[in-house]
């Protein structure tokens, strides 16, 4: 192999990413075991993993964070980011993910997590990631490999390309054949690979294999491609230096085998990453980082310590950073870095400095945030990137359980939304309730528990109001008069307003035809006042909207009258109308655009049948293989936990966005549940 290729190319960054329940975690515990950086692997189930070592992961057994854990490798240091399979917590992954080198992606041969991968795939080929596939539990497979190749395929706008092929030993996996060593391994459990020799079937079917691998590669090489046809073995230098240009140039993607659990396949891995994975150089470029001698990094996750203050981890890009240095932000913000810390899931180690290439943790940087592009220069760098959140689509009410937590609470909520974006708050202006917003279930169950454990806010919770309105539907003249003497100056204002309903969505209006001074012009911004008053609750209970209310006439008194005294008039007059206007309830309709495989569509459709929306269409998904979109308008109040049952249907990869389209009537037993429910919790 050329030795630019097998050259070390600084401290490598790579994301270990995949569907929920693939193995991410456990093949971090191998490598860091291989590698020696632990003494032996730790357990998911027991707990004891690098990886997932926050109190919610362990207690859920899943990953609802990303962790990053150093171990070097041959005198290499590499820094593996362990990625949320969830979709729930995929912000953690997709603001790690422009500053990798590489990716791995942990897979197994399960039909029902393609669309997962397929989501995880195109995240990586539109960010332009070098990719490795990790076909993990190879122990437990039931397939041969090549229909498990057409299984996984489909995920893959790219080639994937088998670096591995099987040894059987009847039913069962025992090793493996390495297509570009040209060599075969047998397993050993938790140690390397033993080499053994290649004869027989095994060499027939290596042979076959490598010439299938080798056709591929061809396609994006006129040389090797001539070779092939003249039947010439092409040197294995060269085939390795293929492998390594076109996985760097996402037109292949390698696919290597092995369990996790058993510690299999790690050691042919390890080895891919240092031959074949670029280096920080490559990934600079891809990010548009110019030529400096400054240090220059990207800020990939912010954490709140319980007792530690905040950490940045960040990927180092350019330069060298020493602690103590001030740094400028993307964001027009400076920190001056106190401490620079080695990761290594929770254990962290102080250094003096960094180098191009590290992943570390910089401490005590509070106005910077995720996302921003940092630099130790005089000037303030420009923005590398900037990592959208995924829109939220799951809503709770929250708020302290104890009321003198109230300020306590909404610090901590804006530090959990500077640790993960992807959770957001909005105060309801309406209920003064504080709203809760994530990307599931889970996540927003993960919150409130951050909140409790690292915060120490215990919070009680309930489902959000609906936004329902009301409006009239016949006109009606009314007076409005307040009259109060209580000892010296009165209180005195008469108002005679005309109410009529409006379109629907053209909103509230107030106009004076006031003649002759019967209420004196610098009364009329009170009258108007009182109006909006008496349309904050209408007779049903809610606000009332689509009105077009006209002062006319009315009285008033040259001692006794006040704005005040008018604004009361007003909306005694429009609290008594409403009522007489023949009042209607409305509810808010949104339009609702859901993203799901095919197979699941049917399912999709009757789920929104069963709560009231309207099917306007669907269309195969621009760009996805086997995937729809369907789009629909639906009640707001059936929206409320949609996400959990689309999910349900879709083996957690479904996903949908809603905006708001219009208000619609609601009327009969509909209206008047609603009616009673907003009363009895008034």
């Amino acid at each position: 192999m050329g030795q630019d290729v097998r050259s070390p190319r600084g401290p490598r960054c790579i994301a270990l990413v995949g569907p929920f329940q693939s193995g991410k975690t456990t093949l971090l515990e191998a490598i860091l075991a291989r590698t020696g950086a632990i003494k032996t692997a730790g357990s998911v189930d027991a707990g004891t993993t690098v990886g997932d070592a926050s109190p919610e992961a362990r207690h859920h057994k899943m990953g609802v964070g990303l962790t990053a854990a150093t171990t070097t490798f041959m005198g290499d240091s590499y820094t593996f980011i362990d990625c949320p399979g969830s979709i729930e917590f995929a912000h953690d992954m997709r603001a790690a993910l422009p500053a990798v080198d590489a990716a791995v992606v942990v897979c197994e041969a399960d039909e029902k997590k393609l669309p997962q991968l397929q989501i995880i795939l195109r995240e990586l080929e539109e960010l332009g990631i070098p990719r490795f596939l990790f076909l993990n539990k190879i122990d437990r497979a039931n397939k041969r490999i090549r229909e498990t190749l057409a299984i996984l395929q489909p995920a893959s706008r790219v080639p994937l390309v088998l670096r591995q092929i099987p040894i059987w030993n009847g039913d069962l996996i025992e090793g493996f054949v390495d297509l570009a060593l040209e060599r075969a391994f047998v397993y050993r459990e938790h140690k390397p690979s033993e080499v053994v020799a290649l004869e027989g079937g095994n060499l027939d079917r290596e042979k076959e294999a490598r010439f299938s691998m080798l056709e591929k590669l061809a396609d994006h090489d006129d040389a090797l491609m001539e070779q092939l046809l003249e039947d010439i073995q092409p040197p294995r230098d060269a085939v390795f230096d293929d492998l390594a240009r076109e996985l760097r140039d996402g037109l292949i993607c390698p696919v290597l085998l092995g369990a996790a659990c058993r510690g299999n396949g790690v050691l042919r891995l390890m080895k891919a990453l240092r031959h074949e994975a670029p280096g920080v150089a490559d990934t600079a470029k891809r990010l548009g980082v110019p030529d400096q001698k400054e240090a220059l990094a990207f800020v990939f996750k912010s954490t709140h310590l319980q007792h530690g203050g905040k950490l940045s981890l960040v990927r180092l890009l350019a330069g060298r950073l020493d602690d103590g240095t001030t740094l400028l932000s993307s964001s027009g913000e400076s920190g001056r870095v106190s401490g620079i810390l080695s990761v290594s899931g929770a254990h962290d180690s102080k250094r003096p400095s960094a180098e191009a290439g590290d992943t570390v943790a910089l401490g005590k940087l509070d106005a910077i945030r995720t996302g921003d592009t940092i630099a130790s220069g005089k000037v303030a760098p420009a923005s590398l990137l900037n990592v959208e959140p995924t829109a939220p689509v799951l809503s709770i009410s929250i708020a302290a359980t104890d009321r003198k937590d109230d300020v306590k609470l909404g610090q901590a909520l804006l530090r959990l939304n500077e640790e993960d974006p992807s959770l957001s708050m909005i105060q309801n202006p309406r209920t003064h309730d504080t709203v809760l917003w994530g990307q599931g279930e889970m996540h927003l169950r993960v919150a409130q528990e951050r909140l409790k454990d690292r915060f120490g806010v215990n919070v009680k919770s309930h489902t959000p109001a609906i936004g329902y309105q009301e409006t009239i539907r016949k006109p009606i003249t009314q007076r409005g008069r307040h009259k109060k003497q209580s000892g010296g100056h009165g209180q005195f204002g008469d108002v005679v307003l005309e109410i009529k309903p409006k379109p629907r969505g053209s909103g509230f209006e107030f106009h004076e035809k006031v003649v002759g001074g019967a209420v004196p012009r610098n009364y009329i911004p009170a009258v108007e006042e009182g109006v909006v008053d008496g349309l904050t609750r209408g007779p049903l209970g809610f606000p009332v909207i689509d009105v077009d209310v006209t002062l006319t006439d009315g009285s008033y008194h040259s001692v006794d009258s006040s704005d005040l005294a008018f604004r009361t008039a007003a909306r005694i007059g429009v609290s008594e109308a409403l009522p007489q206007c023949q009042p209607v309830l409305l509810e808010p309709i949104h339009l609702v655009e859901i993203v799901c495989p095919t197979e699941a569509t049917a399912k999709i459709n009757a789920i929104l049948s069963a709560r009231r929306g309207q099917i306007l269409g669907f269309d195969t998904r621009e760009g996805w293989s086997g995937w729809d979109c369907v789009r629909a308008t639906m009640p707001e109040a059936e929206i409320g936990d949609l996400i959990v049952e689309l999910r349900s249907a879709t083996a957690g990869a479904g996903s949908f966005t809603r905006q708001f389209d219009r208000m619609a009537e609601v009327t009969g037993r509909a209206a008047d549940q609603i009616i009673a429910a907003h009363r009895d919790a008034a």
